[in-house]
Parts: C-alpha cells; sequence; structure tokens
C-alpha cells in the first residue's frame, strides 16, 4: 500500500521538527521536510534509524524551490509552519517578516493544484494583540495587531478560509501561544533563561517582568495536532493551541533560576518599543477536550528541558 505523503515547511524548527519527528513514528507516513535553515537545524529532524523521511533544502518564498517539490511528489497533507519567527528577529526585520505572505500564496495554490486533501497553518497567539478579553477565545475576541508579524498570520489564516471558499480546499488553523521544549532556539525566554541559568549568566528582562505569559511544553502542542489531524478535528476551522496558567515573566525567571540552583542575576532592560503583549492567555477548552488528559506544567517542562543533553552543563 502506498504511504500517505506529508509535506512539513518549516519542519527542522522547534515545532516542526518535533511533529515531523512524531509523524515519521508511523510507518504508514511519508514524510518531507523543506526548510531553509534560517532559523531551522538538521539537528531537529527525525532520527536516521527512521527511513519514511527525507529533507530538502527550500525556500518557501520561493515559487520554483518549492513548486519543484511539491509538483514531484503530490502531497496528500500539508503543514505550513514555515515563518521568520523570534519577538526580536521580527521586529528587527519587517520586510523579512511580510515576504512570508509570498510563502502562504505559494503553498496554497500548489495544494489546490496538486490535489492535497487537507492544509495546516501555524497562526499564533499574536494575532490577538493587546487582549480585550481573557481568555482569548478563537471565535469572539479581535484579531487587533499591527505588528507585521502578527499581520503575515493574520493575512495568512485569510487565504486559507478563502482558499476552502473558492476552490473547496480543507483547512485547519493553529494559533500557538508560547511553545516551548528543548530543541527551542535559545533566543526564545523559556530556553534563553535556563540556558543562562545554567551558566550563571545574568538574566535579562524587557520592562519590569510584570507581562504575563502562558507556556505549552511542545509534546502537548504535537500530540494535539496530530490527533486533530489523524482524527478529521477541527475541520475548517481555528483552535488555540496552548496552555491557560498565566506566569509573569519575572516569576519564570525566578522559577527557573530556584530550579538550576544558579547564581544568575536578573537585570532589567528598557521594555520592548511594540509587540511585548501585556498579557497573553488563550481559552484552550477546546484543545482540553482533544488531549483528554492534563498538560504538561510550566515546572515539569522546565525539568525535562534541564534535563536534556543539549542543556546539560
Amino acid at each position: 500500500m502506498d504511504k500517505i505523503k506529508i509535506l512539513i515547511t518549516g519542519g527542522a524548527g522547534n515545532v516542526g521538527g518535533a511533529l515531523a519527528r512524531k509523524l515519521v513514528e508511523n510507518d504508514k507516513y511519508y514524510v518531507v521536510i523543506a526548510d531553509n535553515l534560517s532559523t531551522g537545524s538538521k539537528e531537529k529532524l527525525p532520527s536516521k534509524d527512521f527511513t519514511n523521511w527525507s529533507f530538502i533544502f527550500c525556500d518557501v518564498n520561493n515559487n520554483q524551490d518549492i513548486s519543484e517539490i511539491m509538483l514531484s511528489y503530490k502531497f496528500d497533507y500539508v503543514f505550513h509552519y514555515a515563518a521568520v519567527v523570534g519577538v526580536k528577529r521580527t521586529q528587527d526585520n519587517p520586510i523579512l517578516v511580510l515576504n512570508d505572505i509570498e510563502g502562504i500564496k505559494n503553498v496554497l495554490n500548489l495544494c489546490k493544484n496538486t490535489s492535497v486533501k487537507r492544509a495546516f497553518f501555524s497562526s499564533s497567539s499574536e494575532v490577538y494583540g493587546e487582549p480585550v478579553e481573557l481568555p482569548q477565545h478563537e471565535e469572539t475576541t479581535p484579531l487587533n495587531s499591527r505588528v507585521p508579524y502578527a499581520v503575515v498570520k493574520n493575512v495568512g489564516e485569510s487565504f486559507f478560509r478563502s482558499f476552502k471558499k473558492s476552490y473547496d480546499l480543507d483547512f485547519t488553523i493553529f494559533r500557538f501561544f508560547n511553545t516551548y521544549g528543548p530543541n527551542q532556539s535559545k533566543d526564545f525566554v523559556v530556553a534563553k533563561f535556563i540556558a543562562n541559568a545554567l551558566n550563571n549568566q545574568d538574566i535579562t528582562i524587557y520592562g519590569d517582568g510584570s507581562q504575563t505569559r502562558t507556556f505549552c511544553y511542545v509534546d502537548d502542542n504535537v500530540n494535539t495536532c496530530v490527533k486533530i489531524f489523524e482524527e478529521g478535528l477541527e475541520m475548517n476551522d481555528v483552535i488555540n493551541i496552548g496552555g491557560a496558567d498565566e506566569i509573569t515573566i519575572l516569576e519564570l525567571a525566578k522559577l527557573i533560576i530556584k530550579k538550576t540552583n544558579s547564581s544568575s542575576k536578573i537585570i532589567h532592560l528598557p521594555p520592548l518599543p511594540e509587540g511585548d503583549m501585556t498579557r497573553r492567555m488563550p481559552d484552550n477548552s477546546k484543545m482540553l477536550k482533544i488531549m483528554n488528559q492534563p498538560m504538561i506544567t510550566i515546572e515539569e517542562g522546565i525539568d525535562k528541558m534541564i534535563q536534556h543533553k543539549d542543556f546539560k552543563k
């Protein structure tokens, strides 16, 4: 029997790589990972012990690059996770971020033309902007952020909905809230704080650290998204993927210092000019219903990361 062919763009990133490693465990799937390695890494790819996957260096914003892959493989399913990510990186490179709209259009046009059954899009909590209601609900919370990264994700969501309306291409939109894990780049908050604490280096915080976040361990993210894919859930809909337990950035730093028994000092920097929202908390009731089990707590997640080979001294 022919294998089910799946494309993951951005599959060498933190979340995309974890998704790829999960999917290749199922021998029914053949997974192609496309990534330009601008923020991803080959270290995040699945083990060579699995033979049902391949990696292709590719920039999805280049139509020729991605069209050659999609026209030759004719995928059954596509997870479009490729994007410029990271608050500081996206603020420092707004044009680079806006170019990701081309990648969204390229992928969707090729999905339509190669009979892809369903496309998945990694959107972001950033689309909500400053909270006007908490928790932030998929249907009732307005999408009001104006920073380029959030605008691109919002435009991307509109493209996925429009391709369903115009071409009957099924989709699911995942709005990710601060997914963290041991393969995360060290410029993201949890990974950065842990790396600094383990080396007894200063931990820097923008502003007074009172801004709150919720965090989702990468296993909870991936297990939920794979279940949605395999069971045909949230068809042509949007779902928040994230934890709902708020913690201030200052509390997070103190917790990591305590867990690592570190002598790191907390240093406060001037607040970021934009994009550092005061609070962010999803209504994750749809996710919890699908998971049907407790989420990994931030304390448990930090312990898992500290024990990981990439963080051990």
